[in-house]
């Protein structure tokens, strides 16, 4: 779609600016010229030059025009509206970029060759009206990397014996001791020294959990802490570490990042020789310059121009009502042309939190009996798992008992007496570590994460743990190839080999990457994009180099401004109902768009041979080319009407 800005080159510095004073300049003009006596009132415009000897020099130039006072507003349109569209029209030309732009430079020039000004001032105002209806679509979104910026700390706190003291982040040197409070970011990559919390990793690992930190723990730049402060030794500077890595790798993925071409400019390409060829034979069969005007202000794209914004805007308005944010209208136009699905695991297809599945239980113990023990002493824990577990034995209507004599030791886990009966819950390593022996009685290790459960200090049960499922992924990813005509379906992800195939199986996807950095998304996804068209979905800020390189990035969820900024459009409502929904909208939106700009150019090139044969004027033909206008955009107003369903799974 041809977009215009005259930022730099016009004095009102704004399309909006043109657009009025092309509303201004024509509304006084109808106005001297039908209601003000004085509008017929005629200026003498005169120029003469000579070089040389008296009385025949060698060089004489005259110039001598009368313009009605009437044309003076006009001419202002022209000069400053047109000029900075000329300019522009130039510089693309410059570039080997021609579209449907090429017919309104040419209509501009042409009237105002021939004098008439009311034909190209009309031009000038469908060109700026287009214009501004494209920029109001377009919502302008900061920079990934200001973002990515701005999420970091710039400040850490540095440990000198007792005293604590902010230093500028780029300042920390390796062995440095600092101390991350509850809820801050951490600056840099290192090893936990002292405390005991947990931190959220997973927009930089894709592991969905929140990691327990201890001392010996590691962590990384970019991760949330938890509740309790941690005194941690930096291990990297901050050039070197994690986050600072991904900035690298998305700075990367912007400069490359794949350029969509709009359909507007691609019906224009083969719109605008059609054009210029009837205009030419009109001319040139009549002999009459004036057809060869009227054909082409006929022909001005205005169904691209003005047809396709107005679909856009009603498709973004339609889609912001269901809680989808689309910030590069080119997803709606080409959303229907991917054929290949790209999918992070974390937080899109799963819920990103775990879940209970399993619960291997020593045949001497009861499998409820050891859930409600468990879920009893969990409840005063704050170690990540404790929440699934209660949510399982809520699931199960387990009353929850009395505990007593609670003790929660870093690293060993959380320990109480539950009706009377001593009941331990701690890791396959700190249990194995006090009783090598029990090896054998323990279940092999599964993917996901576990717990051991002791009841009066003897093995009970091993709890294990996988990233929630959501319900209806499976359904939705079944769908894509019948209802979107997706060729390839993958699933990318920084998580574990085991976590992963789960996820896979689960919801029947055969193509699989797992543990994949940002650098690793970010070459895969390339490779796929070189192949067909891509979408990504994604919600990490590992995921962000992703979403730029994908051909349409869609960031799922409100967890990651980062992702935000990447992406081209935003699910607000974690739901895979709302992307079908976007599928949807998108492949409405340019069927809209088709109809009015296909049937726009179709009602114009009857236009265009009605002028080349004389019925129409300049004049008559702008007023025709403004009814086909109204007619695109009555139809592409029904783009903000819901239909009846906008999912079909």
């Amino acid at each position: 779609m041809p977009k215009f800005s005259y930022a730099k080159s016009s004095p009102f510095g704004s399309e909006q600016g043109i657009a009025l004073l092309s509303l201004a300049g024509i509304g006084t003009h109808l106005w001297l010229r039908y209601a003000s006596a004085a509008g017929g009132q005629t200026y003498r415009l005169s120029l003469s030059a000579s070089f040389g000897p008296e009385p025949e020099p060698v060089f004489r130039y005259g110039f001598d025009a009368a313009i009605a006072l009437m044309q003076f507003p006009l001419i202002s349109v022209l000069v400053l509206g047109g000029v900075p569209l000329l300019y522009r029209l130039l510089a693309k030309m410059l570039h080997g970029d021609l579209g449907a732009d090429l017919l309104a430079g040419t209509s501009i020039v042409t009237s105002v060759w021939l004098d008439e000004w009311l034909a190209g001032s009309l031009v000038v105002l469908m060109l700026s009206g287009g214009a501004v209806l494209e920029t109001y679509a377009l919502r302008k979104a900061s920079s990934v990397l200001e973002a990515l910026a701005k999420r970091m700390p710039s400040i850490a706190h540095r440990k000198t014996g007792e005293a604590l003291a902010d230093v500028a982040v780029e300042k920390i040197q390796v062995g440095d001791t600092l101390v991350i409070l509850p809820h801050e970011i951490c600056p840099v990559d290192g090893t936990v020294l002292e405390g005991t919390s947990t931190m959220d990793e997973s927009y930089l690992t894709g592991e969905p959990y929140l990691m327990s930190k201890t001392a010996g723990s590691p962590v990384l730049s970019g991760a949330i802490n938890g509740d309790a402060a941690l005194t941690v030794r930096a291990d990297k500077l901050a050039a070197d570490s994690r986050y600072a890595k991904i900035m690298e790798v998305m700075r990367a993925s912007e400069n490359s990042r794949p350029k969509i071409r709009r359909l507007g400019d691609r019906l224009g390409a083969s719109y605008a020789p059609l054009a210029l060829a009837i205009a030419a034979a009109a001319w040139y069969f009549s002999g009459d310059v004036a057809r060869f005007l009227a054909v082409l202000v006929v022909a001005t794209p205005c169904p691209l121009l003005i047809g396709i914004p107005v679909t856009l805007i009603s498709s973004i308005s339609l889609a912001a009502k269901r809680e989808i944010i689309i910030k590069n209208p080119a997803v709606l136009e080409n959303l229907g042309l991917c054929r290949t699905a790209i999918f992070d695991k974390t937080g899109t297809l799963t819920y990103g939190r775990p879940s209970l599945v399993a619960i291997e239980t020593d045949p001497a113990f009861d499998e409820r009996e050891v859930l409600a023990l468990a879920a009893s002493l969990e409840r005063y824990s704050k170690h990540p798992l404790s929440g699934a577990i209660l949510k399982a034995a809520e699931k199960t209507a387990l009353p929850l008992r009395p505990v007593e004599q609670i003790t929660e030791r870093p690293g060993q886990g959380i320990s109480g007496l539950v009706s009377g009966k001593k009941v331990a819950i701690t890791s396959r390593k700190s249990f194995i570590a006090r009783s090598p022996d029990a090896l054998a009685r323990l279940p092999e290790i599964s993917g996901g994460l576990e717990c051991i459960v002791l009841v009066d200090g003897r093995y009970a049960a091993t709890l294990q743990f996988r990233d929630e499922v959501r319900a209806d992924s499976s359904s939705f990813i079944n769908h894509l190839q019948p209802s979107h005509l997706f060729d390839r379906v993958m699933l990318v992800s920084g998580d574990r080999e085991s976590e992963v195939r789960y996820l896979a199986e689960r919801v029947g996807i055969d193509h699989v990457y797992s543990g994949q950095s940002p650098e690793q998304k970010l070459a895969l996804v390339r490779a796929e994009t070189e192949n067909a068209k891509t979408v990504f979905l994604g919600d990490g800020i590992n995921d962000a180099p992703a979403l730029t390189a994908a051909t349409i990035g869609i960031a799922f969820g409100q967890n990651s401004d980062i992702t935000g900024e990447a992406a081209d459009a935003v699910i607000m409502d974690s739901s895979l109902l709302k992307v079908d929904e976007l599928f949807h909208i998108g492949k409405r939106m340019r069927r809209i768009a088709l109809q009015s700009a296909i049937g726009g150019m179709v009602l114009s090139t009857v236009g265009m041979g009605a002028a080349g044969m004389g019925y129409l004027s300049p004049v008559a033909g702008a007023l025709a080319q403004e009814l086909i206008d109204v007619i695109a955009i009555l139809n592409a107003l029904r783009a903000a009407l819901p239909p009846k369903s906008l999912s079909d799974f």
